[in-house]
């Protein structure tokens, strides 16, 4: 039997593996009642059956993309009011390493200009330990070419534990966010890339020659001490992140160690150094007591782990015009289950009475419609829309 206090401590997709082999009930669908303040929010089966699925996003059209730990990246598409599996995008596996809980894929990311150049990007755990960022092109409309892989970055590392791998653009710039890879000291280290939000211009900037992408100029230690590739710092390890597409912010969900988790947001700032391993939420890591000076930047939200509450997986701004969540950021906890929602501007407080949905939550992900969608990821998981968004 597995008990939470042991996991407690553990990142994201140790506890998922470690837990989904037990047979838990499905999702309650059941709305637990919220403030009168709060808008409703509720869940939807969209696809079930999917063996432990770790993302789901868009490519800029009515499709979902969904990808898998052992690296497959599905298509669902919409056909008749119901959604249907198109077939296998991608197959990723034989070059991932799966020997340990937290190893996988990652994360997925698709150009913004994906239907006029058709490239997309994966991260995963390498065969040998190391994290990876590679880029790929699509062969046609529902399948990729496996031969295009174009690996753009590679981090070596010890630990199995702490990779992060989250990818998202904003603009022509790719962001990466990576765990500590299991050493804390990583995180405020600015020559290592753990810890980290990275920033490049992905497309290859001299052809057949060695340079594998371009580091934006105003990156914030371009020409000073620590790795250019460097936006901010100072994360554990960072589990599913997203920009709003009205403000541009970045808000993370960083899974804590054995107290707190956090969820920080990045407006304008660049350079900004979140605290790990000083910090834990808004409390000194060492104790567990308020941080008063020398705080870093903090969190914006934080929960402790009562109630079996284990770790953080950060979600989206519901933008969809008309939707009642319109505003709201939705993000939840993975053991429990649980989906808060909260205004966009949240900056700290107590969370609203939040969803029990009753499943292992690997991640969120938002369609090109801007609708929000949930992702189960147990063995025998699934996709499910969050109604209201």
């Amino acid at each position: 039997m597995v008990q939470w206090k042991d996991l407690r401590s553990r990142s994201l997709i140790a506890i998922a593996l470690l837990v989904g082999a037990i047979l838990l009930p499905g999702p309650t669908l059941a709305l637990r009642p919220a403030g009168s303040a709060v808008p409703t929010l509720g869940v939807k089966p969209v696809k079930l059956g999917i063996r432990e699925p770790l993302f789901v996003t868009n490519a800029g059209d009515a499709r979902l993309f969904v990808l898998t730990r052992n690296g497959r990246v599905m298509i669902l598409e919409k056909v008749g009011g119901r959604w249907t599996n198109d077939g296998l995008f991608l197959d990723l596996r034989g070059k991932i390493a799966l020997g340990y809980a937290e190893q996988g894929a990652l994360g997925l990311a698709f150009d913004p200009k994906y239907a006029r150049n058709g490239r997309f990007y994966v991260s995963y755990t390498a065969l040998d330990n190391s994290v990876v960022l590679a880029e790929y092109r699509r062969a046609t409309r529902n399948r990729a070419d496996p031969s295009s892989r174009r690996v753009l970055l590679r981090i070596p590392k010890q630990s199995r534990m702490h990779n992060g791998g989250w990818l998202g653009f904003k603009g022509h710039h790719l962001y990466m966010m990576t765990g500590d890879l299991g050493v804390s000291t990583n995180s405020h280290d600015l020559d290592s890339l753990g810890g980290k939000v990275l920033r490049i211009d992905p497309t290859d900037p001299d052809g057949s020659g060695p340079l594998r992408y371009t580091i934006p100029s105003d990156n914030p230690y371009v020409g000073l001490a620590g790795r250019d590739e460097v936006w901010a710092s100072g994360f554990r390890n960072p589990w599913r992140d997203s920009f709003d597409p009205v403000t541009g912010d970045l808000l993370i969900g960083d899974v804590g160690g054995a107290l707190f988790e956090e969820v920080d947001h990045v407006a304008t700032g660049k350079g900004l150094d979140f605290g790990w391993d000083r910090v834990e939420g808004t409390h000194l890591h060492a104790d567990g007591t308020p941080c008063v000076t020398d705080c870093r930047t903090l969190p914006v939200a934080e929960f402790d782990h009562e109630a079996d509450r284990c770790a953080v997986v950060g979600g989206y701004v519901a933008r969809r015009p008309g939707a009642p969540l319109y505003g709201r950021y939705v993000f939840g906890d993975f053991c429990t289950g649980r989906i808060w929602n909260v205004p966009e501007s949240f900056a700290g407080g107590d969370l609203p009475e939040p969803l029990d949905t009753g499943m292992l939550i690997g991640s969120f992900g938002q369609g090109a419609d801007g609708r929000l969608y949930v992702v189960d990821v147990r063995v025998k998981g699934g996709i499910y829309r969050i109604t209201g968004s």
